[in-house]
């Protein structure tokens, strides 16, 4: 098996460690899922500028359900681990790449997340609360590993928008990839082609979420962030972005 193979599988495997974890432990799971759906809305609020705007719209809407979203992709991730020597195989050396790097941010977002539940002690997703379990969880260098991998998947997909062949290639893999059981890959990757290519250019849509993720995360590490999301906040703050508990967007 080549080493791609071998890093895909390993990463998909520890994403299934978490969940086990999860599941062996009381009200992880559901803390978790409460977790990414919190997560989920800060990421709204941290981009609605994006999220509403007509040219990058569409493909800050995939970041948000493909790598910021609460769905549980254990269907998908099983059926890639089945996959994964026919995905070398068979797709372009740059697609197979831009897998590595989701599966890599997929295990490390679901390794964080995992610590952040437990931090949370139960309690609900909260301003004051998130921020503890963040600080309580720590690992900065694995935060800035977290952006730049997901940095990497969107420069990734808009490479590929520009490149007709590869563009070409995954149409023409749609019937042998659904074949061969790689239809949820297929469906990721041509959702996030379209989403791309409809920008006609990702580097500012790119820069200016890596600034905003880049600024909550140096800001959540703060150690009076604790005591600032528990006063007034000016609306210019980025821990204005965290969402009250309980109230969506």
């Amino acid at each position: 098996m080549s080493d791609i193979a071998t890093r895909i599988l390993q990463s998909l495997a520890a994403v299934e460690v978490e969940r086990r974890r999860r599941l062996a432990t009381a009200g992880l799971s559901d803390a978790v899922s409460a977790l990414k759906a919190y997560q989920q809305q800060r990421f709204a609020r941290t981009h609605a500028s994006l999220l509403a705007h007509p040219r990058y719209g569409r493909a800050a809407n995939f970041f948000l359900n493909e790598l910021y979203g609460p769905q549980d992709f254990t269907q998908r991730d099983a059926q890639f681990s089945r996959i994964v020597p026919a995905l070398v195989r068979l797709f372009p050396a740059d697609t197979v790449a831009t897998v590595e790097s989701l599966a890599a941010v997929h295990a490390l977002s679901e390794r964080l997340d995992t610590a952040m539940a437990i931090h949370l002690q139960g309690a609900a997703p909260s301003p004051a609360a998130y921020v503890r379990a963040w600080q309580g969880t720590g690992e900065p260098a694995a935060r800035a590993r977290q952006i730049e991998l997901v940095m990497r998947v969107g420069e990734a997909l808009d490479r590929h928008t520009r490149s007709f062949v590869l563009r070409a290639s995954l149409k023409a893999m749609r019937g042998p990839a659904r074949a061969a059981g790689m239809g949820a890959l297929q469906a990721f990757l041509e959702a996030g082609f379209d989403a791309f290519g409809a920008m006609h250019g990702a580097r500012e849509f790119l820069a200016t979420i890596q600034s905003r993720e880049t600024a909550l995360a140096k800001r959540l590490f703060e150690p009076g962030a604790v005591s600032a999301v528990t006063g007034t906040l000016a609306s210019d703050d980025a821990l204005a972005q965290l969402p009250q508990a309980g109230f969506p967007g």
